[in-house]
């Protein structure tokens, strides 16, 4: 059901529509480590390799994804808060007609690229084959992949953050049940995985379409909505490609960072990695509360209500310190037990400490710039949110080659937060500057 957020209690509407994302991405990380032991266990490790290394490439493409169904989003949500169906639906075409055209591109250069591809970021000669139709057949699945994230992203804008979790977790199962009959039962290795991945996208694309055509008018197509207009496209690609190349600075970043943390010897990277893990599960709940805020402020911001506006935005920051103070105390307290649960030796426990009980204090800086970055993105900012994660990632890798020879793993704990003050830096004063100037009227 969608949700009219230009009414009622801000906090009860960013809380309640962000926990149904929390789930969703946790429930989709848990689905990933699954997924990752039947393809291991069942087709063996050399197939799990060519999975994982085909995944680079693939990400950057969800990301070009991604970016473009964040940009719709924000107009959808800004329609939406005006009642303005009829650009909800010319968002909505726009943005699946943009999809037609990306989806063909990519099916194009799986079918042309794949080997080229994987071989420009140089996978043993050993999976190439193997990775290469994996790789393959999931871009050729991509119409089905970007169909249901253009859905999900158009239902959350309008207020529903529901009935995307719900597709989610249908689809994570077919998946998995997929899995089995495709590579347990018929022994299909990396084809089987890719097949399974593609049909539970497809039932998912088809379920939420059909969501949208039978019980949601407001997102309903009609035959006079079947136009293109080359001015909501233009929006969307402005808005999408910022928040694309934002998102792909995110894992460039990573890999030079974990460059420096490979000196560090065997035993680090396999505790950063225990601990990349948890402080990623950490992070998805202030995430996700930054993506209730997006949609909070565009549905306001298309009402013209200031007052809410500001009111949103006060409301996603206290949730995100009350958030911290809960994952503080998590971290300090229960770390150790997370960390048991991938080795569990006192040297890698104590050592992934060091890490996790000062992250658990720093997360607080990354609460603030998730949050502040969805009040950017719902104002329709997402240059700035762009300038702002390349100033972070820039300060946390040279932080990074600078702090680990000197502190070791600790020192990756604080130039991640040195990351993250930089970018508080710039972001709050900008945050006070657009609030002040914003005037609904223009």
């Amino acid at each position: 059901m969608a949700r009219d957020m230009t009414v009622g209690n801000p906090k009860s509407h960013i809380l309640f529509f962000a926990i149904p994302i929390v789930m969703g991405n946790i429930f989709q990380l848990m689905y990933n480590v699954v997924d990752s032991i039947i393809i291991a266990r069942a087709a063996g490790t050399s197939a799990l390799a060519a999975v994982n290394a085909s995944s680079p490439v693939f990400s950057i493409i969800v990301l070009g994804v991604s970016g473009l169904t964040i940009g719709a989003s924000v107009l959808i949500s800004k329609a939406k808060g005006a009642k303005e169906d009829d650009q909800i639906a010319a968002a909505l075409f726009s943005l699946l007609f943009l999809g037609l055209i990306f989806s063909l591109a990519v099916m194009l250069l799986g079918v042309v690229a794949s080997r080229l591809l994987l071989r420009a970021i140089r996978v043993p000669e050993e999976i190439l084959n193997e990775a290469s139709t994996y790789l393959k057949l999931i871009m050729l699945g991509m119409p089905f992949t970007y169909a249901y994230n253009a859905y999900a992203a158009a239902m959350r804008a309008v207020g529903d953050s529901k009935t995307p979790l719900k597709y989610l977790t249908f689809s994570s199962c077919l998946n998995a049940v997929l899995d089995v009959i495709f590579i347990v039962v018929f022994k299909l290795g990396v084809f089987g995985a890719a097949l399974a991945t593609v049909i539970s996208q497809a039932v998912s694309a088809y379920m939420c379409f059909h969501k949208a055509q039978t019980t949601m008018p407001v997102l309903k197509l009609s035959r006079s909505d079947i136009k293109v207009r080359p001015e909501v496209m233009k929006d969307i690609l402005s808005y999408g490609s910022a928040t694309a190349l934002q998102q792909s600075c995110q894992p460039i970043g990573k890999m030079l960072i974990q460059s420096s943390i490979n000196t560090l010897g065997v035993t680090a990277i396999a505790v950063y990695g225990a601990c990349a893990k948890i402080e990623a599960f950490a992070l998805i709940p202030e995430q996700s509360i930054g993506s209730a805020m997006m949609t909070f402020i565009s549905q306001n911001r298309g009402a013209g209500d200031k007052k809410r506006i500001k009111d949103g935005y006060i409301s996603g920051l206290i949730l995100e310190v009350c958030y911290w103070v809960m994952i503080c105390f998590t971290l300090t307290f229960f770390g150790r037990y997370f960390l048991a649960a991938f080795v569990n030796t006192e040297d890698f426990i104590s050592l992934g400490m060091s890490y996790l009980g000062l992250m658990a204090f720093f997360v607080l800086e990354a609460g603030f710039t998730n949050g502040i970055q969805g009040f950017f993105r719902g104002m329709g900012k997402m240059k700035t949110t762009l300038l702002a994660t390349l100033i972070q990632i820039t300060a946390r890798v040279i932080a990074t080659f600078i702090l680990v020879p000197m502190y070791g793993i600790k020192g990756v704990a604080f130039a991640t937060a040195a990351g993250w003050f930089f970018m508080l830096l710039f972001i709050i004063p900008r945050s006070i500057y657009i609030y002040r100037k914003y005037d609904p009227e223009k």
